[in-house]
């Protein structure tokens, strides 16, 4: 797996400069527009207790800083309520500071004139959550939402009445309604009433300048939001899909998927224009005619005017039934590299958290071609392939997004005062896979570089003899000194004349990842190619001393050259600023950076490195793992004292900086049984649904419920009960199939697409019961017309269609917790 966000096997190594980009930055850029944009009231931004929320042309604003956060969509009525606030603290851990939300009608009026708030449906306890743990909160009202559901969210009630989505004054009516409940539902979270919603989201996907349609129809819903309550600093609908913006009104926001569920292709896409840097807005994804573009040609004069700002980008993907994808980590982190250097000011995923869709009263809520919509996504199962899962797992792709979100957490508001620039020479389009990828964003004469060569299915080359000269208003600047070579499938950032607290770093090849202070001293914290040959460039004349516990140091002339540093847990570079401030670098390996985790613990920000899922409240870190052996924390600074838990903790003393910390768990043996009910029969061919003009194409239909009689049907027997250190049970069925069900009695617990990867179920998170559960698979014919990757798809042996187990487990997560004491202390340098 290639790293992303952290550069691998850069070569230090001198090779002829081959590969010579050079960005022209030094023309100054204009300031931000401020007053243009229309947003909420004058009093909207501003809190009680005297915080500020504003944007301008290109960045937020939050207390008269430039604020470049991370935002996270999360379904709280696709989640059961009694795990809201450990995803939310999951969210959090993996970096995210805003959490946004689709607010589904028909989950809140499936029933006409009844609607419901309750339970998961109980958007106030959401949101007050949030508040507690000190997250914004993006909602997105709709009316029309999308997100995979029913009609786009609307209650079938209101399809019956008559026109939708334009100004009729029946369906406005009802809007009226919709939007004067949710206003009931934020009384007194809004911002400037000291809550945590900063915006709202109108619409969805709109374009319609027919008749009722255009500009009016959005200023109308706009209006209308503003009379149920829901002044707010920003009001935002998308960009993409040819959209209708009214000007002023609105901030437009964009996005990006590494992959296509909604094409009808059965082979992979052609190469994805999300890895290419590009600015702004408007470029189609590949085939579909969908445009998800984060980014895009050079702006208009009028786009120019509104910050560039995503909602949407691909934090995975749902499986439909038609085709189904498989999303590794590195597609998506390259996305978020790409999207930064291409100026995006903020960090929205679609979705950062997978859920389940919960029971309708009368219908099942999904999206399906037999109400009209162009794909069959699962009946309950939205899992999306996303940071975190389903069922709150952590998975690979949080691990490789987290160390982009520290970064843009701790250098944000120095990013987002930067304008992207591209060098002279740039890939033609998305198909150019020998063309190096490369953008700066630049602000006076510092900055970051981005570099992503990284492209889903199409692997980039090895790019030699690459160096970047940098043309700054203080002059020309090469990065790095001597060419390097970057290696195929990877991405990174590297920084350019960063101040560390008044020593300049000239550049680095290392990608920053986190700073804090520690006593009087100041701590940056870097990731590395696994390759020990990062360098540090420092100028001379802004440190007192400078010493290299790690590599090898020369001077030239004003320049302090640091070479081969290692990766490490110890300082690796100690530098006293001109100012007396001490400046300690630690070099992280790229394993160390995906496990690491920048907490506020105790009163203090302190580093943690875990291969355990890690989430924390204000005094508490939380471990989860599934291995017994896994639940350790290294810690910087150490706690002040033996930390307050059970008597399992051992401290285990010291690697460089960081104390090591480990609690002893009792592995625990559990079993599954899984006994034929009844054998798979013979299932009909795959029935096709309608024609598409905009995919060229009909595509495979879902099977209905009659065909599930040819199924395949097991009885799993499990245990009554969880022992104890056992926070949680994963069922895992590693089946061949074309979709499996999972029940207790008659009611639909979860369900799943066959994509070739084992289907994990947790089996907390599930309604409770009888410890029976019954397994449905239904046979996967040899001439689907479905996508599954080459790579994944099953053996038939010859057979006409397959439906088998090739095991059933259980996975116990096993958690531990760790009280923290509120006072600190630090070591000082490399121990």
């Amino acid at each position: 797996m290639a790293a992303l966000g952290v550069p691998r096997a850069v070569a230090q190594t001198a090779s002829p400069a081959t590969n010579v980009l050079t960005i022209d930055a030094a023309a100054p850029p204009a300031p931000p527009e401020t007053g243009w944009l229309e947003m909420g009231s004058d009093t909207a931004g501003r809190s009680p207790g005297g915080s500020t929320l504003s944007v301008n042309s290109r960045y937020l604003v939050m207390d008269g800083k430039p604020w470049l956060p991370a935002m996270g969509e999360f379904h709280f009525s696709r989640c059961p309520r009694r795990f809201w606030e450990e995803e939310l603290l999951k969210m959090k851990a993996g970096g995210v500071s805003i959490v946004s939300t689709y607010i589904f009608w028909i989950h809140h009026e499936e029933v006409e004139g009844r609607f419901d708030w309750s339970g998961e449906r109980d958007l106030r306890a959401f949101v007050r959550l949030c508040n507690r743990l000190g997250l914004c909160v993006y909602p997105r009202i709709g009316p029309w939402a999308h997100g995979e559901a029913r009609n786009g969210g609307l209650p079938d009630w209101l399809l019956a009445k008559g026109p939708t989505r334009v100004d009729d004054s029946t369906f406005l009516f009802h809007v009226r309604r919709l939007y004067n409940e949710i206003g009931k539902q934020l009384v007194g979270l809004l911002w400037k009433e000291g809550g945590p919603v900063i915006g709202v989201q109108i619409e969805n996907e709109y374009s319609n300048r027919g008749p009722g349609g255009g500009e009016a129809y959005l200023l109308t819903l706009k209006r209308m939001a503003i009379d149920a309550g829901l002044d707010v600093p920003l009001y935002t609908i998308t960009g993409w899909d040819n959209a209708v913006l009214p000007p002023r009104a609105f901030i437009p926001v964009y996005g990006g998927y590494p992959d296509e569920a909604w094409s009808g292709s059965r082979g992979e896409l052609p190469p994805d224009p999300q890895g290419v840097f590009q600015f702004h807005v408007g470029t189609p994804v590949g085939t579909a005619g969908i445009t998800h573009g984060a980014m895009g040609p050079a702006p208009r004069e009028a786009e120019s005017r509104y910050p560039n700002f995503t909602a949407e980008l691909g934090g995975g993907m749902e499986d439909t039934y038609h085709r189904r994808v498989v999303i590794a980590p590195d597609d998506i982190a390259a996305m978020a590299v790409s999207a930064l250097g291409s100026g995006v000011n903020l960090l929205g995923y679609y979705m950062f958290h997978g859920g389940t869709n919960p029971d309708g009263a009368l219908t099942t809520l999904e999206e399906s071609q037999e109400t009209g919509y162009p794909n069959d996504v699962p009946v309950k199962s939205y899992d999306f392939q996303a940071p975190l899962g389903e069922f709150g797992e952590m998975t690979a792709s949080f691990r490789a997004l987290k160390p982009i979100h520290q970064f843009i957490n701790d250098f944000g508001g120095d990013l987002a005062l930067t304008r992207a620039v591209l060098p002279d020479r740039v890939p033609s389009g998305p198909h150019d896979t020998s063309t190096i990828r490369v953008s700066a964003r630049v602000r006076a004469n510092s900055g970051f570089l981005f570099i992503n060569n990284y492209l889903r299915h199409y692997p980039l080359p090895a790019q030699p003899g690459v160096q970047i000269r940098v043309r700054l208003s203080s002059g020309v600047l090469a990065v790095p000194g001597s060419p390097c070579s970057v290696p195929a499938q990877s991405s990174f950032i590297w920084p350019f004349n960063l101040d560390m607290r008044g020593a300049l770093l000239e550049y680095a090849t290392a990608q920053p990842l986190a700073r804090l202070s520690a006593r009087a001293d100041e701590y940056y914290f870097f990731t590395a190619s696994p390759f020990p040959d990062a360098e540090f460039v420092f100028v001379s004349s802004t440190y007192r001393s400078l010493r290299a516990l790690s590599g090898s140091l020369t001077r030239s002339g004003e320049r302090t050259i640091v070479r081969g540093v290692m990766p490490s847990r110890s300082d690796a570079i100690v530098v006293t600023a001109g100012n007396g401030t001490i400046v300690h670098i630690v070099l992280l390996s790229r394993q160390d950076a995906c496990n690491s985790w920048k907490a506020r613990l105790g009163g203090h920000d302190r580093m943690l490195i875990s291969a355990a899922d890690l989430f924390w409240d204000s005094d508490t870190i939380h471990l989860r793992s599934r291995e017994p052996g896994g639940m350790a924390c290294e810690v910087f600074p150490d706690f002040d004292g033996v930390p307050r838990s059970a008597s399992r903790l051992r401290g285990l003393g010291r690697d460089g900086i960081f104390a090591r910390y480990a609690i002893r768990v009792t592995p625990s043996r559990l079993s599954v049984s899984a006994r034929e009910v009844r054998p798979p029969g013979v299932v009909p061919p795959v029935a096709m649904g309608p024609y598409y003009d905009w995919r060229k194409c009909a595509v495979a239909r879902a099977p209905d419920d009659s065909t599930f009689a040819s199924a395949g049907l097991w009885r799993l027997a499990l245990p009554g009960s969880l022992p104890p250190g056992v926070a949680g049970l994963f069922l895992r069925i590693d089946y061949a199939g074309d979709v499996a069900r999972l029940f207790r009695g008659a009611r639909l617990l979860d369900d799943n697409f066959f994509n070739g990867t084992a289907w994990e179920i947790g089996l907390d998170r599930l309604p409770g019961g009888a410890p029976a559960l019954d397994l449905e698979i239904l046979p996967l014919r040899a001439d689907a017309p479905v996508y599954i990757p080459a790579s994944l798809w099953p053996d038939f042996h010859g057979a006409a269609q397959i439906a088998s187990i090739r095991s059933v487990s259980l996975v116990p997560e096993y958690e531990a917790a760790i009280a923290v004491a509120g006072a600190h202390k630090t070591s000082g340098g490399t121990q």
